[in-house]
């Protein structure tokens, strides 16, 4: 039995499996007034823990630290609901005890034989939930690109030309102010431009990161089981 392995204090957050897999994890534990043993634990059994149902442990047993029993998930959630007030009346536990040992067979989720003539049909129903989990991560990453800038600038130079002017009496005191025959040597300078290139950093923009959120459709497959009624008819039979 799991109370021999495991006290009232160590269940709580445990898994607790079934005949079909995982049923839930256990939240609280009931303990019984005589013996000051755990007897009934309240599992989570809806889609991320949204309900909870009353197991008993009279046929738990320690497996490697999970707790089973033999109970299938659709027969614990269809456990009859009781308050989880930290007590279970006589009459609530009579209830459990029944729908687990006698109103239901364990591990089969039908209805077994009762007093009067109807029959109880079952299916199973798909709790759909959302979970948000982290889907990817986006970062803002500045780094250096170097690109070769080529363009063309306007620019002037200075260049010689021979002017040749005939003597006039207008010039002929300046072209004979200096002796007859000489050497003589007259210097003019040049000018060209250049370009010259500075650079200075502009602020051009700002870029940050912002979150939008975008609706999406997602199909959920899922199988669920049902039961079915059907009339089975014999002829009977003759002597």
């Amino acid at each position: 039995m799991i109370t021999e392995t495991m006290s009232a204090d160590q269940l709580p957050g445990k898994t607790v499996n079934g005949l079909d897999g995982k049923i839930g994890t256990v939240t609280d534990v009931y303990v019984d007034e005589r013996t000051g043993q755990p007897a009934w634990v309240t599992v989570k059994t809806g889609l991320m823990g949204s309900s909870s149902s009353f197991v008993p442990l009279t046929e738990a047993r320690d497996a490697g630290g999970d707790i089973v029993v033999p109970y299938d998930k659709a027969q614990v959630k269809g456990a009859p609901n009781m308050e989880e007030d930290g007590h279970l009346s006589p009459e609530e536990e009579v209830a459990l005890y029944d729908y687990y040992e006698g109103g239901i067979a364990a591990g089969t989720s039908g209805p077994a034989a009762t007093g009067d003539d109807a029959m109880t049909r079952s299916e199973e129903q798909v709790e759909i939930g959302k979970v948000q989990r982290e889907s990817a991560r986006a970062r803002l990453r500045k780094y250096v690109v170097t690109e070769n800038v080529t363009t063309t600038v306007p620019v002037q130079h200075e260049e010689v030309r021979l002017e040749r002017e005939p003597i006039t009496d207008a010039n002929v005191g300046d072209a004979t102010s200096g002796a007859p025959i000489s050497e003589a040597e007259h210097e003019v300078v040049l000018h060209a431009e250049e370009p010259v290139v500075e650079k200075r950093v502009v602020p051009k923009e700002r870029v940050r990161l912002d979150k939008e959120v975008v609706l999406d459709e997602q199909p959920v497959s899922e199988d669920v089981r049902r039961e079915e009624i059907r009339l089975d008819e014999e002829p009977a039979s003759r002597r």
